[in-house]
């Protein structure tokens, strides 16, 4: 029998759970550690931020999906992890012993890097159900006296989809509260030009995100390096493409949203061999650390070099069907070893991306998501807007349902030749 932990119950460790029990031996114990006892679908957060969807739309109570699964479920906070003891020391003091460990903790949010950044400071989150009800509320507060919005992601930040998505659902309903017109809005982002995406763009997503700004007169700033958030503006350093400074800007601010940077969670952070010094997991083509290869890793938390050099440092996105494939390689390569063989399956990395504008928004499929790929498309449309909340529905069905994958999933993913394993 073994023991097999899985830490962290966002996107990749929830699937991650499900998947693994299919995948192992009845006899083998698969266990999930998490600070709540709920699944947050933080796609939707931006939703939520203009008060489209509340709390209970998007949570899911995890105790019985993961009792139906036969998957224990440990509401606590890891303080860290010891890999040579192979066990998790609790916050509460608890010591709890692991065969092998799965880590999907998603990241430490940065807001601290940057002077008045964050929920704590002068710019809204959407990177958590609570940040985003906060945002809510600060929304609220912005639209009954509306002013200048900045809207973006920092230098460092590595997830740019929820940037360009909360801007033009705002912008979108501003347009519906019929106060567009008193509200200037500036895109902030450390991209080197827009639909960069941390991915050197996928299709022509630069002329589509362009066009789209220029048809919602919104403005943008392009390597970008914020300095610092106060009450009533922003002061960011434009640079050029040789690092020196172009220009600085003050930009005027009565709301904002900018996504920060993300570093590895304090339960790994520091620990040799296992993280780089950003504090994110090391894996190998089998989603294995390589010093300790018990350990697996999976999602946000997992080391990815950026796509070339950018004149602002920009990291790459680990996307939803991207984490999902990671999820499956790691599940396959985990049956394996405990049947006494080495681990063969390596994730293809293949991304889906639907970008909601509230109206309509953009889609993309790279593959694989670092380039060069075999397929670079993207397109636009009111289908997407539908898509995404049809994806919402069904991906929140999957984690009550307790299920990693179903047949009209794959039919689907067959369909558009998109695999979760490479061979």
């Amino acid at each position: 029998m073994a023991k097999i932990i899985v830490l962290g119950a966002g996107l990749g460790g929830v699937i991650a759970a499900y998947e693994i029990r299919n995948a192992v031996r009845r006899e083998d114990t698969v266990s999930v550690i998490n600070a709540t006892d709920y699944y947050q679908f933080v796609p939707s957060n931006p939703w939520v931020l203009v008060g489209w969807r509340d709390r209970k739309d998007i949570v899911v109570d995890l105790a019985g999906p993961m009792k139906k699964r036969h998957i224990g479920l440990i509401v606590g906070q890891a303080e860290r992890v010891e890999p040579e003891a192979k066990r998790v020391r609790m916050s509460d003091g608890q010591l709890l012993d692991y065969d092998y460990l799965v880590i999907a903790t998603g990241p430490e949010l940065a807001f601290d890097e940057i002077e008045g950044l964050g929920p704590d400071g002068y710019t809204q989150s959407v990177c958590q159900i609570d940040h985003a009800l906060s945002a809510h509320q600060a929304f609220e507060a912005f639209c009954r006296d509306p002013g200048p919005v900045v809207v973006g992601a920092v230098q460092g930040a590595s997830c740019f989809g929820p940037a360009y998505e909360t801007l033009m659902i705002i912008e979108t309903e501003l347009r519906k509260r019929k106060i567009r017109d008193r509200v200037p809005m500036t895109f902030v982002t450390s991209e080197p030009y827009i639909g960069h995406l941390g991915l050197d763009g996928v299709g022509d997503t630069k002329s589509l995100l362009e066009s789209e700004m220029r048809e919602r007169h919104i403005k943008w700033i392009t390597n970008a390096r914020v300095l610092k958030a106060e009450p009533d503006k922003m002061t960011v350093e434009e640079v050029n493409e040789d690092g020196s400074i172009k220009q600085v800007h003050e930009l005027p601010m009565k709301f904002s949203m900018m996504l920060p940077a993300f570093r590895g969670v304090k339960a790994v952070h520091g620990i040799e061999g296992l993280t780089n010094p950003r504090g994110f997991i090391l894996t190998d083509k089998h989603q294995r650390n390589p010093k300790y290869p018990e350990i697996f890793g999976i999602g946000v938390c997992i080391a990815i070099p950026p796509v070339g050099k950018t004149p602002v440092p920009v990291g790459v996105p680990k996307t939803g069907f991207m984490i999902e494939s990671m999820v499956t390689a790691t599940a396959e390569n985990l049956a394996q070893l405990l049947d006494g063989q080495e681990p063969t399956h390596e994730a293809t990395w293949n991304a889906i991306c639907l970008a909601d504008f509230g109206d309509k928004g953009v889609a993309f499929i790279a593959q694989p998501q670092i380039p060069p790929r075999n397929v670079n498309w993207s397109g636009s449309g009111g289908w997407v807007h539908t898509a995404k909340v049809g994806f919402e529905k069904y991906f929140l069905g999957k984690v009550r349902a307790g299920k990693a994958e179903t047949f009209y999933e794959n039919a689907a993913l067959a369909l558009i030749k998109t695999y979760k394993l490479k061979g």
